[in-house]
Order: C-alpha cells, then sequence, then structure tokens
C-alpha cells in the first residue's frame, strides 16, 4: 500500500470534520452500516456510498450507458409516483431481495441497463439496500457513489473535492445487505480507499475500520494476475455474494469484479436529488 502516511485513526461520532485538523491531511471513515451511522457523522464530508452487489455497480453501469439520470428513492410506491408525473421515456429500475419489483421496467442486474435501453432516459430506481445508504447521507458536502468498476475515478473525485472546497473527511458508507453487514461492500471500501492513497500527493489519515478495508483488498489482489476471478472467489463466499448465487444470478458477480473499467463517476445533485454524471453536473460546482 502506497501511502505518504498511513495511522489509525479513532474518531468520536460527534467529531467536527473540520475543526483543529490540517488542510494537507485527509482522513478517511469506513462505515459498514447505514443504520449504526448518526446523519450527522457524515455531515461537511464527502460521502461515498458503496453497494458493490449491486446498487452502485448498477448506477454506475447504467449513467455510462448514456442514462440522463439515475433518481434514488427509498420506497416502491414513490418510485411509481415520480415516473408517472414525470417524462413518458423514464424507466423505473429496482428490486426487494433481490427481485426486479413488479410493475418495474428494470430489476437491479447492471447487465439490464444497456445502452440500447437506458440511453437517454431517466431512471427512477428503488432498491433493498443502497437506495436507503443514499439518503442516510444527505447532509454530506457531496455525495458520490462508487464501485469496484469505477474505484480510481471516484477516489481521484472525491480527493478532488475535498481539496477544492476544504473538506478534510471522505466517508466510505456500505450499504450490508437487509441490516447486515456485507464482505464485498467492505472489500469495495476498501478497493476505493486504496486507489485514494495511490492516487493522491496528500497525507492520509485511516481510522482503524478503513485501515482494516484497505488491507483485506490488498490481501486478495496482491500478485494476481486475474484481479477479476479473485474478486469473484470472495464474492461467492460473502452474504450477498451467496443471496444472488440463491437467485441464479451468479453472472452479476463478475459483472461486479470488473475492476476499473468505467471513469464515470455519479454525483448526487443536491438541487433534483439526481445522481448524475459528472460530465452533466454544473449544480454542484460552487
Amino acid at each position: 500500500m502506497s501511502s505518504r502516511l498511513v495511522t489509525d485513526l479513532v474518531k468520536s461520532t460527534s467529531m467536527n470534520n473540520k475543526a483543529g485538523h490540517s488542510k494537507q491531511t485527509i482522513r478517511w471513515y469506513t462505515h459498514c452500516l447505514p443504520d449504526d451511522m448518526p446523519r450527522e457523522s457524515v455531515a461537511g464530508g464527502i460521502a461515498i456510498i458503496v453497494d458493490v452487489l449491486r446498487a452502485s455497480t448498477t448506477i454506475v453501469t447504467a449513467l455510462e450507458a448514456g442514462a440522463v439520470f439515475v433518481k434514488p428513492v427509498v420506497e416502491v410506491e414513490e418510485a411509481r409516483r415520480l415516473r408517472s408525473s414525470s417524462d413518458e421515456s423514464c424507466l423505473l429500475g429496482g428490486e426487494r431481495e433481490g427481485v426486479q419489483i413488479p410493475g418495474f421496467d428494470l430489476g437491479n442486474s447492471p447487465a439490464e441497463y444497456c445502452r440500447s435501453v437506458v440511453k437517454g432516459r431517466g431512471i427512477f430506481m428503488t432498491t433493498t439496500n443502497g437506495t436507503l445508504a443514499i439518503e442516510r447521507c444527505f447532509e454530506a458536502e457531496a455525495v458520490l457513489v462508487g464501485s469496484f468498476l469505477n474505484r480510481i475515478s471516484v477516489a481521484r473525485e472525491a480527493v478532488r473535492l475535498a481539496s477544492d472546497r476544504d473538506v478534510d473527511a471522505i466517508h466510505l458508507v456500505c450499504a450490508g445487505t437487509n441490516g447486515h453487514e456485507t464482505e464485498e461492500d467492505f472489500l469495495g471500501a476498501g478497493a476505493i480507499i486504496h486507489a485514494g492513497l495511490s492516487e493522491s500527493g496528500r497525507d492520509h489519515l485511516l481510522d482503524s475500520k478503513s485501515k482494516k478495508a484497505s488491507s483485506e483488498f490488498f490481501r486478495i489482489v496482491n500478485g494476481s494476475n486475474d484481479t477479476q476471478s479473485q474478486l469473484v472467489a470472495s464474492f461467492r463466499q460473502s452474504l450477498g455474494g451467496r443471496n444472488l448465487i440463491e437467485l441464479g444470478m451468479d453472472s452479476d458477480l463478475v459483472l461486479a469484479a470488473a475492476m476499473d473499467q468505467c471513469c464515470l463517476v455519479p454525483y448526487l445533485c443536491p438541487k433534483t436529488g439526481r445522481l448524475v454524471s459528472f460530465d452533466a453536473l454544473q449544480c454542484i460546482r460552487k
């Protein structure tokens, strides 16, 4: 792991993100579940949502394929209401317990969000875990979506935003599965942190969970000539991976493990509550 400084940091959730710390140091925090994370803990920081299997992977895939936006919502009926009052070209996407919601156009498999289906269209999305994690981070200075697909780009953009906005804290918020911590999200957080340490020339402080996550990612992929296969093998042992295998959706594990395949970074626009790509987003610029 390359970094100018990697140190354990113990943080209480009441500590202010900006008070009394060097502008030259970025502090990384990993939250294993949104339910265990007070909303104020990400206030003023940069939040990166991590739901590897599958919301984060699917959102990145959809925007990469040309979707105009992805609007995350918590409730199924809210998604239907938004769709009914919007442009008729918009799509409904999402799942409950891994299965496509009745009456929705798409489920939550990244394979469904291909260019021929989503290009030029908006998507209202609700999932069991990922969209709830996004909702928990509305008090952050900026909310991004990260996955293995875009880990380098999202890490680089989080560091850039922190520098531009004089923010010293980046939070990895793992979605989990049905209120349980998941190994794939923890590993995804570690992959993004590892990329951030490698890409940035600034000093870094890691809390204990961030250091553990980054080390675990490095352990799994270090020296491998086939990183994707290594990640898939890890996913197959994880809670989220086992759930997908039981549903016959093994192929999604391979798609979620396609590391560094996308440069796109989804941002949550505070004015609209929509996730859009960097190129489309002007409203968060100050």
